[in-house]
């Protein structure tokens, strides 16, 4: 056998490797955020009563925090608990459960929305 063709069999393994790895990905189940019970949130949650910490002690630590102005001026801290997965490439199938809480300066819940897909 010559070096080149020692050499193109070398590589065969390799670009199987790769196309196995690319086929692989391309049915991979994709999870973005954490999950979390909305419901729980739903049934405990009373507006002007809830506290930050009850709601860390129900939903754990929020995936992102910030800041939302109304259209008072009237500044909230905003946390955001966000999970979504899907199936690679299309993620046609995708699952999606964004919750977003607003405290006010004493850490009070003022208000909140959240949205799922089915």
């Amino acid at each position: 056998m010559t070096s080149e063709a020692n050499r193109q069999l070398g590589r065969a393994p390799r670009l199987t490797l790769v196309a196995l790895a690319l086929g692989v990905a391309g049915c991979s189940t994709v999870e973005i955020g954490s999950a979390f019970d909305a419901r729980v949130f739903q049934t405990n949650v009373q507006r002007g009563v809830t506290t930050r910490t009850q709601v860390q002690a129900w939903l754990g630590t929020p995936k992102g925090k910030g800041v939302s102005v109304d259209t008072s001026g009237e500044r909230y801290e905003e946390w955001s608990y966000y999970h979504g997965e899907g199936q690679l490439p299309r993620m046609t199938d995708a699952q999606f459960t964004i919750l977003q809480i607003k405290f006010d300066s004493a850490g009070i819940v003022r208000g909140y929305n959240w949205s799922a897909k089915p």
